[in-house]
């Protein structure tokens, strides 16, 4: 039974990435960016991008309690990456009727209304069954989101490793945003009539 429910959790998490990469796809597809757009969203989606980053590099997928970099901070800071970039993403991809927002605003209902509080009632019941009580006070000292504004002082002092950030991938995450904000990029631009924004008063 347990290998059962292993291989279906494998199963929705292949589904979520597929809809993921379908949602994005679609959004660069149907833009219609300004300039401005694409400025503005970039600065979400590059902050996100780098706090995922730093993550990567002090992230091992072992039975090790992570509690450096970023981890001084949140506790899920690839998460809070991600909502950074979907944010600046919807942003940079305007859409006709506002659709980006209509899109935005439910990703966020998704995220806050079900996911994180899914992910807070299954993962910390784990963590603290692994690790006892360094993740029990952990747990209460950092937020699980939004990171707090001085660094855990008891978190650990290890450093960032390349070798982890390539072995999480993330440099492919760097590579895909940085096509996604070129293409936007060159579709405000290629849209974008210079002499008519210069004759408006």
């Amino acid at each position: 039974m347990a290998e059962e429910h292993h291989e279906y959790n494998r199963f929705l998490g292949y589904i979520r990435i597929v809809s993921v990469y379908i949602l994005f796809g679609a959004l660069v597809l149907l833009a219609k960016p300004t300039p401005l757009s694409v400025s503005i969203g970039f600065v979400f989606v590059a902050a996100g991008e780098a706090v995922r980053f730093w993550a990567a590099g002090h992230l091992r997928k072992t039975v090790l309690l992570i509690t450096s970099g970023p981890y001084r901070y949140t506790r899920n800071p690839l998460y809070f990456g991600r909502l950074l970039i979907f944010t600046g993403v919807a942003i940079m991809t305007l859409l006709p009727y506002y659709a980006n927002w209509v899109v935005l605003g439910i990703g966020y209902l998704i995220f806050f209304g079900y996911y994180m509080p899914r992910k807070e009632r299954v993962e910390p019941a784990r963590l603290t069954e692994t690790h006892g009580e360094p993740y029990t006070v952990y747990f209460k000292a950092v937020p699980a989101l939004f990171p707090r504004l001085t660094p855990w002082p008891e978190g650990a002092r290890e450093g960032w490793y390349s070798e982890r950030m390539r072995r999480n991938r993330e440099h492919w995450m760097v590579i895909g945003l940085s096509v996604i904000s070129l293409v936007l990029l060159w579709k405000a631009y290629s849209s974008f009539d210079f002499l008519e924004w210069l004759r408006q008063p």
